[in-house]
């Protein structure tokens, strides 16, 4: 049985206080410094993309790939990703998933946020998990194969931030401005007792932007206004970075980017994708449709088929891979990278919104912790798909209930016949904070 190519993660201990961030579009700051032609600073700007380059085990091309891409010719994918983690640790969880799509020829760009709880098929895994512990579960590899084979679509590029580089960038700019829709309340924060954002138009510190793109659970659009302030807050930063009267120092900005970043983009592609500034103002933003469900106590987001295979088929004829006829036509049998179910999923009971219990957060970050991140117990042997993953017995421990864990259905992806791993191995991923 051959070596996983995926590496079991041991994290560090995460923060006592959750603090959630966004993904930062740290390669943006090109746009700014190549509009305003200071030679000094597009050095800078190249020597930091120098030092955040992270070799992917793929290669340069993604398996989805016939042939390379040039992003000043062919439509390309960017996924972006916001890290839990400490300064300068990009290991952990996802607390942000967006896939970015541009398109050369009218150079438009399409933003699909990703919900974090998103129940998936984690390649390598015995069961259905959430999309956002296959980060911890193998770092940047196993994220993207995850994604792509959610969506069916080639993920050509990544950018990985934590949140210290989200809160510093904004400080550094002189703060954004934003129009809230309501008013935001925030208690977990590391500097303020508590943070009040007031209704309508504002000007936020980085603290302040982060707890304002950060609350859900008095949106009464929940996620989907959530992903809305998200993406106000990246057109705000677009718009203050360009302006370059506004960066005090630019050493520091761009020491706090190489800091907290990590990508596969060189400088030579971000300065390729610069014709896309303008675009930046207008995107255009893609939704994953679902409900909420309950498996051990744990809440998972349930995708919906119908708009899972919509937002797969928007992806594709953006990026060229169909043409528009075949955009409308109706779901067929499965692609050859899209995994087949193998068994009736296990019905779940559906629940109207995500718990949000201080209780249930404290919990949760309290096994967490004890956990120290680890994922003991498993052997990965991931080898093109095939799941061959071996789950430690335990013969004093059973779930929730006396109950054995099933997978759970996962908007039409993989099933599995595998036994669950024990829960003392895996609760350290299951059990999370919904505060993002």
């Amino acid at each position: 049985m051959g070596m996983s190519r995926y590496n079991d993660k041991k994290t560090t201990k995460p923060r006592k206080k959750r603090i959630w961030k966004i993904a930062l579009l740290a390669f943006l700051l090109v746009f700014a410094v190549a509009g305003a032609g200071l030679a000094y600073v597009m050095n800078q700007v190249s020597s930091v993309a120098e030092s955040t380059q992270q070799e992917l085990e793929r290669g340069e091309r993604s398996e989805y790939r016939d042939v390379d891409v040039d992003p000043r010719e062919d439509p390309v994918s960017v996924l972006f990703l916001g890290l839990d983690t400490r300064d300068g640790d990009l290991s952990g969880l996802t607390d942000a998933m967006i896939l970015v799509t541009f398109n050369p020829d009218d150079e438009s760009v399409k933003m699909l946020n990703i919900p974090r709880d998103s129940l998936v098929d984690i390649p390598g895994r015995a069961q259905t998990d959430k999309i956002n512990h296959a980060h911890a579960f193998g770092g940047i590899d196993l994220t993207l194969d995850t994604v792509e084979g959610l969506l069916d679509v080639p993920v050509d590029y990544f950018v990985s931030v934590n949140f210290d580089a989200f809160m510093e960038v904004v400080d550094e700019v002189g703060g954004i401005d934003v129009d809230a829709p309501m008013e935001v309340r925030d208690t977990d924060n590391a500097t303020y007792g508590e943070i009040v954002i007031p209704k309508g138009e504002q000007t936020l510190d980085g603290e302040e932007a982060l707890a304002y793109a950060r609350m859900r659970k008095h949106d009464p659009e929940g996620d989907i206004g959530r992903g809305k302030r998200q993406k106000e807050i990246i057109e705000s930063l677009i718009h203050e970075t360009a302006n370059v009267s506004n960066l005090t120092s630019f050493q520091p900005l761009l020491d706090t980017v190489e800091r907290n970043t990590e990508m596969n983009i060189d400088f030579d592609t971000m300065m390729s994708l610069h014709h896309y500034a303008d675009s930046l103002a207008e995107i255009e933003s893609l939704n994953l449709d679902g409900s909420g469900i309950m498996r051990d106590d744990i809440y998972y987001y349930q995708l919906d088929e119908e708009s899972l295979h919509d937002t797969r088929q928007r992806l594709k004829l953006h990026l060229e891979m169909i043409d528009e006829a075949e955009e409308y036509a109706p779901e067929q049998a499965p692609a050859e990278h899209e995994q087949v179910p193998e068994e009736a999923p296990v019905e779940e009971e559906p629940v109207e919104q995500e718990p949000n219990s201080e209780w249930e957060e404290n919990e949760e970050q309290e096994q967490w912790n004890n956990a120290g991140g680890q994922n003991d117990g498993y052997e990965e042997n991931y080898d093109g798909g095939a799941e061959t993953e071996e789950a430690p017995q335990s013969n004093s421990e059973q779930q929730p209930g006396g109950q054995e864990q099933q997978p759970a259905e996962n908007g039409g992806l993989n099933q599995h016949n595998e036994q669950a791993p024990a829960e003392e191995d895996n609760n350290a991923y299951d059990e999370e904070v919904h505060d993002w």
